[in-house]
């Protein structure tokens, strides 16, 4: 079969498992995983993606983006796990992971308030794999009418990634990064958190907020703060 060598690893797992239930004798061949990098789209390309989207794949995608969150978890999401007054979201764990509650935006809390609230869930009781499909046939568009072919490398699963090498590049905390993706093994993280040049410290917009409505805005973009001159908060936030 024209399958890798990490799928070939797993259908053998599968079939030695069966052969040993019906007792039957099978000699397991080989096969030794290749650990690949996986490819980490650029900041602008997922706003590209989220921009061009319709409205309901733009706020799924921008949940992904914000939260780091698996696809599945995503699509589960029941309108009481969302608390939209404190801008908060409560993922039920996949694949044996930790359950946790994340902070949102205030403009991901408000594209989330407008989708139709005739279901208990989020984005609706639809299949996931025909939005899935439904996705991909969106980026390629997005794709061929931005001229930028990378974008078609871009798989939900790719905001995951994205989103545990950004912490990490953020934070230098891999504690961090684990308890964001829900992980129980530390090993697992460190698949996700690519060592990729992100740039320097001087890569920064810098910003001064006056007041505290300046303050609120900058914050609301994604700015942290710095310090404190002569009455003045400094905020910066990575180009």
């Amino acid at each position: 079969m024209d399958w890798s060598d990490g799928t070939k690893e797993l259908a053998c797992d599968a079939s030695a498992l069966l052969a040993k239930s019906r007792g039957i004798e099978f000699s397991r061949p080989r096969y030794e995983r290749t650990e690949k990098i996986p490819f980490i789209p650029l900041e602008t390309e997922l706003d590209s993606l989220i921009s061009a989207a319709g409205p309901k794949t733009a706020t799924v995608l921008q949940l992904l983006k914000e939260t780091g969150a698996r696809i599945g978890e995503a699509w589960a999401l029941n309108w009481t796990d969302v608390d939209l007054e404190n801008r908060a979201v409560t993922f039920t764990p996949e694949k044996r992971s930790h359950p946790r509650q994340l902070r949102i935006s205030a403009k991901l809390c408000s594209t989330m308030a407008a989708l139709p609230k005739k279901r208990s869930r989020v984005f609706g009781n639809g299949n996931l794999e025909k939005f899935r499909r439904n996705y991909e046939k969106q980026r390629r568009h997005i794709a061929e009418k931005l001229g930028s072919p990378r974008l078609n490398q871009i798989k939900m699963h790719s905001f995951r990634h994205w989103k545990a090498t950004y912490e990490y590049h953020k934070t230098k905390d891999i504690l961090h990064v684990m308890r964001l993706l829900g992980h129980k093994s530390i090993q697992n993280t460190l698949r996700y958190t690519q060592l990729v040049d992100w740039g320097t410290e001087s890569d920064y917009v810098c910003k001064v907020a006056q007041t505290l409505m300046e303050t609120s805005q900058l914050i609301e973009s994604g700015f942290e703060y710095v310090t404190e001159m002569n009455g003045m908060k400094l905020y910066k936030k990575s180009k």
